[in-house]
């Protein structure tokens, strides 16, 4: 048994994790640490370990997603929230202080849904949300990628349903236009 053997997780899921942490954090020191504290964790909590209900590479990634969500609750704290929603400067800078919605978000000039599968299309998609910034990016990604539901995501941030739709909503416009200008090109 691979758990049985702390010396061995490294070599086994030390890449699986780092990849893991990298993608939601989109910082490599960041990821680094995370998979530090969360072998850590594993090592203290082994004894916990059933092995009749998980994996021991899922468990060592639920470990490393709650750490990840501990590091992004951290760098919540220290962003000021002006900083989340500051708007953009555009023609339309004018109609939105005067709380007048823009037009709708640009359609995709591709089918996202044909292009996930494509090793490519997620390392631009890593790009595009690596452009997002934090913790704009780490909310989208639990929201979009995780799954994590309305009420996760309010608790782990402390904010409220409608913020968290406001901050998704903005989100998905940024990354659609990114992922337009960076993909839609090649499938086109």
């Amino acid at each position: 048994m691979s758990h049985k053997d702390p010396e061995k997780w490294v070599d086994l899921y030390g890449d699986y994790l780092y990849r893991f942490a990298l993608s939601r954090l989109s910082d490599p020191s960041a990821a680094e640490d995370v998979v530090q504290e969360t072998l850590l964790a594993a090592i203290k909590g082994v004894e916990r370990y059933d092995e009749t209900k998980v994996d021991f590479k899922f468990w060592l990634r639920g470990i490393c997603r709650n750490k990840i969500v501990d590091t992004i609750r951290k760098r919540m704290r220290e962003i000021p929230v002006e900083e989340i929603f500051e708007y953009d400067e555009s023609p339309n800078r004018s109609m939105q202080l005067m709380g007048i919605p823009n037009n709708k978000p640009d359609t995709f000039s591709f089918a996202p849904d044909k292009q996930y599968q494509k090793k490519e299309f997620w390392k631009v998609f890593q790009s595009c949300a690596s452009k997002l910034k934090s913790p704009m990016r780490e909310i989208y990604l639990l929201k979009e990628i995780e799954s994590l539901s309305t009420e996760e995501i309010c608790k782990e941030f402390n904010i409220t349903p409608n913020n968290l739709w406001v901050i998704v909503h903005r989100a998905r416009g940024q990354m659609k236009k990114c992922l337009n200008k960076n993909w839609g090109d090649r499938v086109c």
